[in-house]
């Protein structure tokens, strides 16, 4: 395994504010190339990518949904979609492991991203793009190069999250040596 690659995993985090610098189309359909590796219940690969770089357009949803308050400051958004005719018992999750394969390759990139939530507000954020009603919209991220540097935070015990054999049986002392 390739310390490097997991080192860079644990160093992502969301960014949510943004220089006023301009994001390369390449770099969004690179980092969309990526996500279409994603893997999905037989490759039915639901998910659909529409990026929206007109900024007017990023901060008019700003001012319609408190919670999307990053795009205010972001130079470009993706919004990842699922067809749920396409999958329908699992077209959640796989398009939500496409979402974090282009998040990750976003942040390979050196780009800053955030996830808002798009799911309490379905109709206005499929309106948005403008996507037909067979379509959820799983994430909208809003892109930029970062102009911050989040500190991590504090995450749980790995005994807290981790069992033996069945729910309930604890990692043992001794187990592994953990962090």
């Amino acid at each position: 395994m390739s310390e490097a690659c997991v080192e860079s995993l644990l160093k992502r985090r969301s960014v949510r504010v943004f220089r006023d610098e301009e994001v390369p189309l390449e770099s969004l359909l690179r980092a969309i190339e990526v996500a279409r590796y994603a893997p999905s219940a037989g490759n039915r690969q639901p998910w659909r990518f529409v990026i929206v770089r007109d900024v007017r357009k990023l901060r008019e949803l700003t001012e319609k949904l408190h919670h999307a308050g990053p795009l205010a400051t972001a130079r470009a958004a993706v919004m990842v979609l699922a067809n749920v005719d396409e999958s329908p018992t699992s077209y959640m999750v796989d398009t939500s492991l496409a979402a974090m394969y282009f998040w990750l390759a976003l942040h390979c990139m050196g780009l800053g991203a955030v996830w808002i939530q798009t799911l309490r507000n379905v109709e206005e954020f499929r309106e948005f793009v403008k996507a037909p009603n067979n379509y959820i919209p799983i994430a909208l991220f809003a892109i930029g190069w970062p102009a911050e540097q989040p500190e991590p935070k504090k995450r749980k015990d790995l005994r807290e999250i981790t069992y033996m054999e069945r729910y309930g049986i604890p990692l043992s002392e001794g187990t592994l040596d953990l962090p």
